[in-house]
């Protein structure tokens, strides 16, 4: 088995169908709170019961902060997101080992405001996204 560092580094195709399967599970995630909401509100008001609705603004601060925990918690744990796990990506420093919680939150944030930063992978020599080369990641296949 290659050692950490020798991983290969992954493109853009596999890193675009992680991050859209990611983006899936975040939805996935929001739907399950939004029903949460539905419930709670059916429990406390059953009799004057309507479905709750939300604003624009609300909906995308929501949205941004569950992007954001979901992706500083697994990276900083295992490095591996659901749509990394399922393309056999890991999220490292530049010497193989995990990202420490706080470089994970400040890539989650950069890669949630500025997604498009990933298509830099695509015309970069050593495949690396503008987060990357900022925070010094890089996201490796797992299995050699």
């Amino acid at each position: 088995m290659n050692a950490p560092a020798a991983r290969r580094v992954a493109g853009i195709v596999s890193r675009g169908v992680a991050a859209v399967i990611d983006l899936l599970f975040v939805g996935v995630v929001l739907g399950g709170l939004y029903v949460g909401l539905i419930l709670v509100r059916l429990m406390l008001h059953p009799s004057s019961f309507s479905f709750p609705t939300v604003g624009v603004v609300f909906s995308t601060a929501v949205m941004f902060g569950v992007a954001v925990l979901y992706l500083t918690a697994c990276w900083s744990v295992s490095g591996c997101t659901v749509g990394a796990v399922t393309m056999g990506l890991r999220v490292t420093g530049r010497h193989g080992a995990r990202i420490a919680p706080a470089r994970a939150l400040i890539r989650a944030v950069a890669c949630v405001l500025f997604p498009v930063g990933l298509l830099w992978v695509a015309v970069d020599a050593h495949r690396r996204s503008v987060q990357d080369i900022v925070l010094g990641s890089r996201v490796v296949y797992v299995k050699p």
